[in-house]
């Protein structure tokens, strides 16, 4: 059958146009009755014969009443809801074809478009030398071999120069492939996949090759014959060479096209070579290697980004809020790195759809379960252990995904030759499960819900424990071609407590707890291909339980207290276009313009005006109803960033935003402490604003092989919270006499080499940032250092990161991490004086003096299983050198006084090498 289609085919080409006779009218009826017996029907009532591939036809039904009708009408009207066309020749004959047809004459424009008329490549006409002009041609020599995928029905009278293609890329585990490039070779388009795998390209009509670059993702080329909008989903496979790798980027030409600045994508898969302390594969201390993101010290919980605060973060676990991402103070991360997917950080331009933080934003996603087969991810350390696994719920439409890590540091504790040490507790624990549903093409759901855990003790009468927990829910729903939304709810909670029961009789028991709740639409348009819409409206629920405090047992002296709840309403609405004024200028301009609410039922003091805040000021107390609204502020927050392409793998990115933030953390710790409570704005206590400026240069080199950015910030901050000398923070109710607010300021130079490909790979970044507070008033009790701007307790001058990791084989590489920071700035005592007999110190500036500076060598040495496909799992062995240096750095210095003198001493968390031997294995 098919080599007569052939030859019936050439031989049409080979005809004569000319006018054909009077089509004949028949009658005839089908009721739901397969094609190929419907053409059966016309043939017997007619002179006409018809050619076709069987399989073209099959599953294909028709309904239809004909009376007195055209042929070729009949024709139309059964072929309208499927990809088939036809020709009638002279010799009644028709021919069926798929997706495209046959011509008998040429194209009116086929010599010369006129205005507002198709081109011959856009309208998909295109000659075959050897046969005539008179067949679309879908083959060329230079992509023979390629998958042919034609999508819609040609139609001569459709005049669109464009259609919408759009579908969803998943690995061989059924995961969506998320920031895969798309790119249509020859034509000068692209696109990329979003988290969820999807994407949408406009292309146009006819023949279109697309091809795909991704990390870790073997690369494809396709072509797609495109008669109408339409979609296409398809696999790809992982590159095997990728596993080796140690790569944070999103796709090959992202960090030089995108209009955002200051903005990177860490994938875990990527880092695993990374040696970190005790062999946890961590993404947040990855994110620290990278240029703009420090931490107080070694073991510090919290991120300072550019100069920015640690409560300046919003970190996101699939659109819910963690409040504190660490475990143990900081050594571990809270984030479970098997279940994580990838994290994408926004330290300089960050998008109109995220508000409420001044600094930056942590996206972390996880991933999705594998809907086509059972899988799963473990690795037993020497501190801790952590698996993952992941199961089809209904095959190749929805998975859940689960996931735990625990440590086992009690039981080890209690094997140690050290009473003090028998006596202490350090554990902790976090869970994870998501589950992904997709209902139909336009509709996916993802449920989320996420629990962690610390406990210890430190001394043998005080046990402190904090915990996280977040639920979120997300529902993608496809409009149209053009049109996609999300309905995105998540609740977050953050609690901690200490119980103290000591040989005294002051035992208790206290409690803190934060909560929010959000709700949040996002959409997305895509206009045209210079026009790319997202918009949306989002509001939040903060609730936040200040304290209270009630004595642990019965001979306790301790009074019961309780601090009034507070409750706040943030919301926003928000709208962004990525607009292509041409080949080389992009703008992304972005508008969000948020308002807050502080609600009742509260109790807020009111103080003299033109007068420092303390109780002899107090003038009266007023009293608010539940949802009674207390105070409001807010403002519009302008997202604005360019790319101007110098050359096509060089360009300059400029950026301009501001934000404002309605919660504050109240610490006076230097770095961030799981018994840190947060505020939010009142009538006595104004929002944190920012306004920050980014200009830098991006470049590629080799094919993309090496990757060089430069990017310098400058950052304005106004209402910057403070604390007073001796503030007592915790359980106190007239919080605001105990806190100062002040400006900041930060800028910074960022530098980052990024070797992605080779032997070796790895990267080497650079930061010269500085950071300064000032806190000024015309009142002494509220100026610290005369009101002059002092660095602030994270300012650290320089940061340099070296990444690197040599691959020997396909299973044998080596790694290595060095790190070396400026010391952070400290207050020490430079003095003493008595007054009625008593020895009392006298304090320098505040942070006028640093401690010594930073520097960590980290080895290890890595080797994969091997790489045959069956086999049951695929197992990696980590062996690591934390500190190889033995380097004494300092965490923090203190001060005591013995014998009348005033001593320096300094404390450590890693003082001497650390080793590590860490097993990990994948099924």
């Amino acid at each position: 059958m098919k080599k007569l289609f052939t030859i019936i085919m050439l031989l049409v080409s080979m005809q004569y146009a000319v006018a054909q006779e009077e089509i004949p009218k028949i009658s005839v009826s089908f009721t739901n009755v397969d094609v190929a017996r419907a053409l059966e029907m016309i043939e017997s009532k007619t002179d006409y014969k018809f050619y076709y591939l069987d399989e073209w036809l099959e599953n294909v039904k028709v309904t239809g009443n004909f009376q007195d009708t055209q042929v070729s009408l009949i024709l139309d009207d059964l072929f309208k809801n499927t990809v088939l066309n036809f020709y009638i020749s002279d010799d009644k004959k028709i021919f069926l074809m798929q997706n495209n047809q046959i011509y008998d004459s040429l194209p009116d424009d086929f010599f010369g478009a006129q205005e507002d008329q198709l081109t011959d490549e856009e309208a998909g006409y295109e000659q075959l030398k050897d046969l005539g002009p008179l067949f679309v041609n879908s083959n060329d020599g230079a992509n023979r071999g390629l998958e042919v995928v034609k999508i819609g029905r040609e139609n001569r009278n459709n005049r669109r120069r464009t259609f919408t293609l759009s579908g969803k890329i998943v690995n061989a585990k059924g995961q969506p492939i998320p920031d895969l490039a798309l790119i249509i070779k020859g034509k000068d388009i692209g696109t990329s996949t979003n988290a969820s795998g999807n994407y949408t390209v406009e292309l146009p009509v006819g023949e279109n090759i697309i091809e795909t670059r991704g990390l870790g993702i073997q690369d494809s080329r396709t072509k797609v014959i495109l008669y109408n909008d339409g979609v296409f989903n398809f696999q790809l496979d992982e590159s095997v060479e990728a596993l080796d790798e140690v790569v944070l980027q999103a796709n090959r030409d992202r960090n030089v096209e995108a209009a955002l600045t200051g903005v990177t994508l860490i994938e875990v898969e990527k880092i695993k070579n990374i040696p970190l302390v005790l062999g946890e594969r961590d993404i947040l201390k990855a994110a620290v290697t990278l240029p703009g993101i420090t931490t107080a010290g070694e073991g510090a919980a919290g991120f300072n980004v550019r100069g920015g605060r640690t409560d300046q973060n919003l970190i996101l676990l699939d659109n819910g809020v963690i409040y504190n991402p660490s475990h143990f103070f900081g050594i571990f991360s809270a984030i479970n790195p098997f279940s994580t997917g990838s994290a994408e950080i926004y330290k300089g331009n960050i998008p109109a759809e995220y508000g409420g933080r001044l600094s930056s934003v942590f996206d972390i996603t996880t991933k999705d379960g594998n809907t086509e087969k059972f899988a799963g991810e473990a690795s037993i350390g020497p501190v801790t252990s952590n698996i993952v696994l992941e199961t089809p719920i209904v095959k190749d439409k929805s998975a859940l995904l689960v996931g735990g890590r625990a440590t086992y540091s009690d039981w080890i504790l209690r094997s140690l030759d050290d009473e003090q040490l028998n006596n202490s507790t350090a554990s902790f624990f976090d869970v994870v499960a998501k589950y992904n549903h997709t209902i139909n093409e336009n509709n996916e759901i993802k449920a989320t819900g996420y629990f962690s855990r610390d406990a210890f003790s430190i001394t043998s009468d005080s046990i402190f424990d904090y915990s996280n927990r977040l639920v979120s829910l997300k529902w993608d729903h496809k409009f149209s071609e053009k049109t996609t939304g999300s309905l995105i709810l998540s609740n977050s909670e953050y609690k901690f407590g200490i119980e103290f029961d000591g040989e005294s009789n002051d035992d208790f028991d206290l409690g803190y707890k934060n909560n929010e709740t959000e709700v949040k639409i996002k959409m997305k348009y895509l206009h045209s291909d210079k026009h790319k819409f997202d918009y949306g409206i989002s509001s939040k629920l903060y609730v936040v339980d200040p304290g209270d405090i009630v004595p642990l047992g019965a001979q306790s002296d301790v009074s019961s207290l309780t601090i009034p709840q507070e409750r706040g309403l943030e919301s926003a609405v928000f709208i962004s276009d990525s607009y292509e004024v041409n080949k080389k200028l992009l703008i992304d301009m972005g508008l969000r313009f948020s308002f807050y609410a502080a609600l009742g039922a509260s109790s807020q003091r009111i103080y003299q005006d033109n007068a420092p805040l303390n109780s002899g000021t107090l003038v009266e107390t007023q009293e608010f109803d539940k949802n009674e609204v207390i105070e409001t502020y807010g403002g519009p927050e302008v997202r604005l960033s360019a790319r101007y392409f110098i050359k096509p793998d060089l360009s300059i990115k400029a950026s301009l935003n501001n934000a404002y933030q309605y919660i504050h953390t109240l610490s006076n710790n230097t770095t961030v402490s799981p018994t840190d409570t947060w505020k939010l704005s009142d009538i006595n206590i104004e929002p944190q604003e920012a306004y920050q400026a980014s200009l830098g240069l991006y470049k590629n080199f080799e094919g993309n092989k090496y990757e060089l950015s430069v990017e310098g910030y400058y950052k304005q901050q106004k209402n910057l919270l403070d604390y007073k000398v001796g503030a007592q923070l915790l359980l106190n109710e007239a919080i605001e006499t105990e806190v100062l607010q002040g400006d900041g300021k930060a800028y910074g130079v960022e530098f980052l080499l990024k070797k992605s490909e080779g032997k070796l790979n790895g990267w080497l970044g650079y930061t010269y940032s500085r950071s300064f507070v000032k806190l000024d008033s015309e009142f002494n009790e509220e100026r610290v250092n005369n009101g002059d701007f002092f660095p602030s307790n994270f300012d650290k001058p320089h940061d340099i990161s070296v990444v690197a990791n040599y691959k020997f084989t396909r299973r044998f590489s080596a790694s290595a991490n060095f790190v070396y920071q400026t010391g952070r700035p400290v207050t020490f005592p430079i003095g003493s004086f008595s007054f009625n007999n008593s020895e009392f110190v006298f304090y320098s500036d505040r942070n006028k003096f640093r401690i010594p500076d930073y520097y960590r060598l980290d080895l290890s040495f890595n080797m994969e299983g091997n790489h045959k496909i069956k086999k049951f799992a695929h197992s990696f062995w980590s062996f690591s050198i934390y500190n190889v240096l033995g380097r004494n750095n300092p965490y923090s210095v203190f001060f005591v006084t013995q014998d009348g003198d005033i001593k320096a001493f300094q404390s450590s968390i890693f003082s001497i090498p650390v080793p590590t031997i860490t097993y990990n294995f994948k099924f």
